[in-house]
């Protein structure tokens, strides 16, 4: 099977990604992760303006098989939620890069998504 990986974004072992978009980075779970998961049904996020580690938790995705933690990519202040994933949590299933988007982050440090994977190193791992 074949997983969507865009190549504009950078990727965390553990199936976030995170894109830059004008200065601020949205993060968000890939396809292979949402389709691990299967039907999402509820999403729990952080609020805006709380800081978030690399590599600490920052949420919780729960779907019909799992209850499955949210890890930071990168470290950075939180811009913006998006609340829709909260009355449609199945957008993560359905738009994972797009509609999907799960926090923005004001980055603390730029050169921590250089420590990330590629989407070439990403798609090794899943294959």
């Amino acid at each position: 099977m074949s997983f969507d990986v865009p190549e504009d974004r950078r990727y965390l072992e553990t199936h976030e990604w995170a894109h830059r978009e004008d200065g601020s980075v949205r993060v968000g779970i890939s396809d292979f992760a949402q389709d691990e998961l299967g039907d999402v049904v509820f999403v729990e996020l952080p609020a805006v303006g709380e800081e978030l580690r690399a590599d600490e938790e920052f949420g919780v995705v729960e779907s019909i098989k799992a209850v499955s933690d949210l890890y930071a990519p990168i470290s950075g202040a939180v811009t913006a939620t998006n609340d829709a994933l909260l009355d449609a949590p199945e957008l993560l299933n359905t738009d994972p890069y797009g509609e999907g988007w799960m926090v923005e982050l004001e980055p603390a440090d730029d050169a921590e998504s250089e420590e990330l994977l590629s989407a070439a190193e990403y798609r090794e791992q899943i294959e």
